[in-house]
């Protein structure tokens, strides 16, 4: 197994040191977010991942990235992790700018966290809503809020959501194939 690095821990001290750049520097924030009147502004689609729109918006996200980054680093490896975080962020901002004027935050990419965690372990406990629960009981109550969100007028990005899961979702099962494929690689051998 490679070694644990703490990536998500790293990932949620930089979107704190984001937001406390946006604090001291408030243009900052409008030259990372995203922004659909400049698509072509390339960082932005990175950048944005880490800035945060208020206090609130960032401590939901450092928890779930501290808490689920962690178990999903330990799970899969930390640059894995890496790949799983910033594709689903990325991607989920890729659709996002299709249906928002701006978006910002680390939820794309949470999500992607969470996508990976429903396929890989359905079954882990989780508190979610309130209640104890499997995670992929979790995971079928974040997609379907993601799509009745999306009828719902709020700020919340819940296309960049439903991406981020989407994606997370893709890279559980090709995680998932390619454990199988090992396992049963490595008993092939054994049985030689």
């Amino acid at each position: 197994m490679a070694k644990f690095r703490f990536y998500a821990l790293w990932l949620s001290a930089l979107c704190i040191l984001f937001f406390i750049i946006q604090q001291i520097f408030p243009g900052f924030t409008d030259l990372m977010l995203l922004d659909s009147a400049f698509p072509f502004q390339i960082w932005r689609y990175l950048t944005s991942i880490f800035v945060h729109a208020n206090i609130i918006h960032l401590i939901y996200n450092l928890f779930a990235l501290a808490l689920f980054g962690s178990i999903l680093e330990k799970l899969i490896g930390s640059r894995k992790f890496l790949l799983v975080f910033f594709l689903s962020g990325l991607l989920a901002n890729v659709m996002a700018i299709n249906f928002y004027p701006l978006s910002l935050g680390a939820s794309g990419a949470i999500y992607g966290i969470f996508g990976a965690l429903v396929i890989l372990q359905p079954g882990m406990d989780v508190w979610a809503f309130g209640f104890p629960m499997p995670m992929f009981i979790a995971g079928i109550i974040w997609v379907a809020g993601g799509f009745i969100g999306l009828f719902i007028p709020s700020d919340t990005g819940h296309i960049a959501h439903l991406s981020g899961i989407a994606i997370g979702f893709l890279f559980g099962i090709l995680f998932r194939l390619a454990k199988r494929r090992g396992k049963r690689y490595i008993n092939q051998e054994i049985n030689r």
